[in-house]
C-alpha cells in the first residue's frame, strides 16, 4: 500500500492508504513520485466541482524517479530522473486526426478518471514520460506541466522581441508567463494582481512593472507607459470574472488577449469593454491544456530546455513544501485564504 490525498466530493479530500500501482501494459511506467504540486485548477474541483470519479487518488503535476518498466520501453530506465506529461488524448477523434491534440474530445488528466500523483507512486505510458537534465531538481520539474500550459498559450500568439506583455493574475501561470512572455522577447512585462506579496514575486523573476490593480487602475497606467498606446499581448491569468472583462482594454489597436484563467462564473462584459474588441480590432484566444503534435509537443521540451537554461526560474514561486498528510489541511487553508500561498509542493516519500 502507498499514502495517497483521494478526492471524495466537493471540500471533501482525505489522506489514505492506496493501492501501489503495477505494470500491466509494455508500454508502462511507473514512477516514484519525487514532489507534486498543488494545481489552481485542483482547487477549484476541490471547492466547486468535485471529482469525476468518487475517491479518484487526485494531481497531475509532478515529478520522479523511474522505479519500473514495461517490456517495450525504450527511451527511459529504471533510475531516470523525469518529468511527466498527465494527459491523455483519444488520438481518434477529428482534432487529434488533425494533431490538433488540446482539443481532443476525450481529452483528461490523471487525478480524474486514472489515479493521479498525490501519491507515492504513479503509472503512465511511456509516451508521458520525459527525462530532464541532472541541473534540473525535482522541485522545478513538478512544475513542467503548469509551464507547458502557460508556453502553449503563446505559441498561439504573434509576438516577437520588442514587444511589451501585460499580464493579469500572479498566481503560478501568472509567474510562469511573465517569464515566458521574456523568453518570446518581450522588452517589457506588466505584472497586474491585487496581492503585494505575489507582485514581490513577479519582481524577482523578470516583471519590470508591478501594478497593485486594488490600489490603481491598471489601464490609464498602462496608457501612460506606452504612450497612450496600449501592449502587444494581454494574458488574462487571474481567472476572475472582473479581469476577464477588464484586459479588454489594455491591449493596442490589433493587439491580442489570452485567456488562460478559468472564472467558473458568468462574465459580465460592460459595454466600454466589449467594444474594444471591435473598435481596436483585437484577436482573442482562448488556449486549453498543454499538448501539441507530435505528442506531448514543444511545450514540453521547450519547458525543460529553458528550465535548464535557468530562463525559467521555479524557485522564488514555492511558497510551502509539505508532507502528503499535511493535504487535506492546506486545500482548506488555500480554500480560506489563510495565509500567502503561491506552489505549494507535496513530497510523498517523507513523512
Amino acid at each position: 500500500m502507498m499514502k495517497s490525498l483521494n478526492l471524495y466530493g466537493k471540500q471533501d479530500i482525505r489522506f489514505e492508504q492506496s493501492s501501489v500501482p503495477v505494470l500491466e501494459q509494455s508500454e508502462d511506467v511507473i514512477i516514484k513520485v519525487k514532489a507534486v504540486g498543488i494545481c489552481g485548477s485542483d482547487i477549484s474541483r476541490f471547492n466547486k466541482l468535485g471529482p469525476y470519479v468518487e475517491g479518484m487518488t487526485f494531481g497531475h503535476e509532478f515529478a520522479g524517479e523511474v522505479v519500473e518498466v514495461g517490456t517495450t520501453v525504450g527511451h527511459v530506465k529504471v533510475g531516470d530522473r523525469v518529468a511527466v506529461c498527465p494527459t491523455f488524448y483519444c488520438g481518434k477523434c477529428e482534432n487529434c486526426k488533425k494533431g490538433e491534440l488540446s482539443r481532443c474530445e476525450k481529452l483528461t488528466v490523471i487525478g480524474a478518471r486514472h489515479p493521479g500523483s498525490y501519491a507515492e507512486y504513479v503509472k503512465l505510458p511511456a509516451e508521458n514520460i520525459l527525462p530532464i537534465p541532472a541541473n534540473v531538481d525535482y522541485d522545478t520539474a513538478a512544475l513542467v506541466e503548469p509551464s507547458a500550459v502557460v508556453a502553449h498559450g503563446f505559441y498561439r500568439t504573434s509576438i516577437q522581441p520588442g514587444a511589451e506583455v501585460a499580464i493579469t493574475g500572479c498566481g503560478s501561470i501568472g509567474l510562469l508567463a511573465i517569464q515566458w512572455a521574456k523568453i518570446f522577447g518581450a522588452k517589457k512585462v506588466y505584472a497586474i494582481d491585487i496581492d503585494d506579496s505575489k507582485l514581490q514575486v513577479a519582481k524577482e523573476i523578470g516583471a519590470d512593472v508591478l501594478i497593485n490593480s486594488k490600489e490603481k487602475d491598471p489601464q490609464p497606467l498602462i496608457e501612460e507607459y506606452t504612450n497612450g498606446l496600449g501592449v502587444e499581448l494581454v494574458i488574462e491569468s487571474a481567472g476572475s470574472p472582473v479581469t476577464s472583462a477588464q484586459v479588454l482594454a489594455l491591449p493596442k489597436k490589433g493587439g491580442e488577449v489570452v485567456f488562460m484563467g478559468i472564472p467558473y462564473a458568468d462574465i459580465n462584459i460592460e459595454r466600454f469593454y466589449f467594444e474594444k474588441i471591435v473598435r481596436n480590432e483585437l484577436t482573442v484566444l482562448g488556449s486549453w491544456n498543454a499538448i501539441s503534435s507530435p505528442f506531448p509537443g514543444k511545450e514540453w521540451t521547450s519547458t525543460i530546455h529553458y528550465m535548464s537554461t535557468g530562463q525559467l526560474n521555479i524557485k522564488p514561486m514555492i511558497s510551502h513544501r509539505l508532507q502528503l498528510e499535511e493535504g487535506p489541511k492546506i486545500f482548506s487553508k488555500i480554500l480560506n485564504r489563510e495565509g500567502n500561498f503561491v506552489k505549494v509542493l507535496f513530497y510523498p516519500e517523507l513523512g
